[in-house]
């Protein structure tokens, strides 16, 4: 299982983050859901919430969202906010 698991969220307007992180926390639709390394692949839509993920270096971030979806695949997980 590779350990390196790479995030990219954007916005209609901007790149939000990119960047590789260690775990990443989502607003699913059917409840919140957390994304490690190595994670099966997975499309999902986003709720209204809270999408927080902790970087290499160990720094916590978060993100308010209105709704959107995520797709994640080969540890790389994707984004897209509203």
């Amino acid at each position: 299982m590779s350990k390196n698991l790479h995030l990219n969220i954007v916005s209609p307007e901007k790149t939000i983050f990119d960047g590789n992180v260690q775990i990443v926390t989502l607003p699913g639709s059917m409840g919140a859901f957390s994304i490690l390394p190595g994670h099966a692949p997975i499309i999902s839509s986003l709720s209204k919430g809270i999408v927080s993920f902790r970087t290499e270096d160990s720094e916590e971030h978060s993100v308010e969202v209105q709704g959107g979806f995520i797709e994640m695949n080969n540890n790389v997980v994707s984004v897209c906010i509203s």
